[in-house]
């Protein structure tokens, strides 16, 4: 999954709306958001940053971010506020209501 890629420079990213999924590659639900993820990474690519951590193989975001449970969706908007934290699966159409919402065309 490409959103398994290199952290990038900065997250959240400044005037950006950002979304982070703090999970691992083996767990079962985050594997089933892999090929989401990719896709809405894709489709909002330029006007969202969509980036996955994989919390087993770094600990550190788990730590910062403060996770109970993978995989976890956290949205920040455009200032790089926390707007929104989910637990589980997340669906495609459930993420890009999300991004709508914080004002992503």
């Amino acid at each position: 999954m490409s959103g398994y890629a290199a952290d990038p420079p900065e997250i959240p990213a400044k005037g950006m709306v950002t979304m982070i999924d703090l999970g691992a590659v083996s767990c079962v639900p985050c594997k089933m958001m892999a090929p989401i993820l990719d896709k809405v990474k894709k489709d909002y690519e330029g006007r969202a940053l969509i980036h996955f951590y994989d919390v087993w193989k770094n600990r550190e975001p788990a730590e910062r971010y403060k996770i109970r449970a993978i995989p976890t969706q956290i949205f920040f908007d455009k200032e790089g506020k926390e707007t929104y934290r989910h637990e589980g699966f997340m669906s495609e159409v459930d993420i890009v209501s999300m991004l709508k919402k914080l004002g992503v065309q």
